[in-house]
Formats: C-alpha cells, structure tokens, sequence
C-alpha cells in the first residue's frame, strides 16, 4: 500500500544564521489567533481589548517559560540539572505542552495579583482561546517531523521520511484536530450567558476535553524518552491525569456555586466594578 510521504525541510527561510522555522510561524500564528479569540471573549464577558493586551504577554511568557522548563524536568531531568545553562536554549527545541499549561495557570494567577482581577473569570477567557493555539503548534509539529505515532498500516498513515521509513500515525494531526474541536465547543458554550455566570466551569470544561484527548492519543504515540518504557503509561498520560481531576473539581465547584451577573460577582473585572488595576 502506498502512503503519503513526509519530507518537508523544518526551515522556511534561512538569511545567514538567521532562520525562520515552519514551527516558529505556527507557534506565533496560533498565539494571535488565541488572542483575536480571547479578545472577543474579554469583550462578551465584560472586560476590554486592553486587559486581554495586557494578559497576552503574560500568557506568551508563562507558556513558554513553562514549556521549557517542564520538558527539561519532566523528560530530561538529569542532563539538565547537570548543564542547568543549557534550560536557556530554547533554540535548540524541547518544549513540553504540560509544562506550557502550568506557565499558562501561574502567568494568569500573577496577573490576577498585580490587578486584582478574578482568578478564575480570567483562566475562563484563557480556556475559550488556548486550544486554537495548542492546534496550531501541533500542525508545527508536523512540520518539524516530531511527536511521531506508532507504525501503522493505515491508509492515511504517514511516512516521515525525515525520522524513517515506517508508515505512523500522524499523532500530532490527531491532536491538532481534537483541540481544533474542542475550540468550536469552547466558542459555542462561552456564548452561554449561564455557562458564563459560572466562573471556572469553561476552565474546567477545557482541562477535562483538551487533557482527555491528550491521554486517549498517546496511546498511539511513540514514546518520547526511553525511561517511559518503565512506567505503567507514558509521561504525557501520568501528567495529563492531574489535570483532568482539576477540571472536574473545577466543574463540581462550579455546578454547586449559584449563578451570578457580573455586576454582583466577585469575578467579574474591576473595570465593571468602577475600579482600576
């Protein structure tokens, strides 16, 4: 059976030593289209185009801080605390969507110190965005040939000709779909004033759909490291597990909290409030 083969160069455009990587433009073309869905999100729900401004850099820091330090704890441990210079070289790739989900929540919880803002109202407007960014570093993913299923004898299993010459699944497409779904869902349920009126519940919504799929995916994933070949599920299945309990105490939290307008919430945005950060 023929397949498709996979061969495409990870640089788009190389000026001297300067590159400009297929993953580095899907990496910034989905934090904007985050932030264009976060923006209406800040508007719909009462807050402005300057706040979501504002927490955009916090998101951009904390996700990539986040990321990088979770790949060089959670996967490569030793070599890191050993080198611990080589954590700053970000150039080099190693990135971990667990680590940037982590960076995301404490950039958020800072953010939510400095101005005063609801905590919760805040991650909500995150939740409606992220996954149209975790999408599109997936498809960046591909392009980098990383993240690679397990051989498949699928039609539509792919050749990375870059990796070897087995037909995979595409894994990191799988992904990409899935929170290209779950960011529909997230749009339709963020129009619902009394979803709204629940502060946390699209958080929870997100951690349980977004860490779900990644768990159900990895079964089909080659494993990253070779000490996961030890444990009783691979990394990315033992990390996503916590985040799939949050997002349920998150919802219950939010199912048993009475509805509430913005104007009496105590997560509603200051500027509602009369108030400035």
């Amino acid at each position: 059976m023929l397949h498709f083969v996979w061969n495409i160069d990870p640089v788009l455009l190389q000026l001297g030593p300067l590159q400009l990587r297929w993953y580095g433009l899907f990496f910034a073309g989905g934090i904007m289209a985050a932030y264009a869905a976060g923006m209406q999100s800040f508007e719909r729900a009462g807050g402005s185009r300057e706040m979501a401004a504002r927490l955009l850099g916090y998101v951009v820091v904390g996700t990539v801080v986040g990321a990088r330090l979770g790949h060089c704890l959670f996967y490569e441990p030793g070599y890191y605390l050993k080198h611990p210079l080589e954590i700053l070289a970000v150039w080099r790739g190693g990135l971990a969507s667990h680590g940037g989900a982590i960076g995301i929540v404490l950039a958020v919880w800072l953010y939510a110190r400095r101005t005063g803002e609801g905590l919760l109202w805040l991650l909500d407007r995150v939740a409606v965005a992220a996954p149209v960014a975790a999408a599109s570093i997936r498809i960046g993913n591909f392009f980098n040939s990383e993240i690679l299923g397990r051989p498949s004898a699928l039609p539509w299993a792919v050749v990375f000709a870059r990796a070897d010459s087995s037909p995979r699944h595409p894994a990191m497409l799988y992904e990409a779909a899935a929170y290209l779904l779950i960011f529909g869902a997230m749009l339709r349920l963020e129009r619902r004033p009394d979803v709204r009126a629940r502060p946390g519940a699209l958080t929870g919504i997100l951690l349980v759909l977004i860490f779900s799929a990644r768990f159900a995916i990895e079964f089909i994933k080659e494993p990253q490291e070779p000490f996961e070949a030890a444990l009783p599920l691979d990394l990315g299945q033992l990390l996503s597990i916590p985040g799939v309990l949050l997002g349920i105490l998150l919802l219950l939290r939010a199912a048993h909290r009475p509805e509430r307008t913005h104007d009496d919430s105590d997560e509603a945005p200051r500027a509602r409030q009369g108030l400035r950060p």
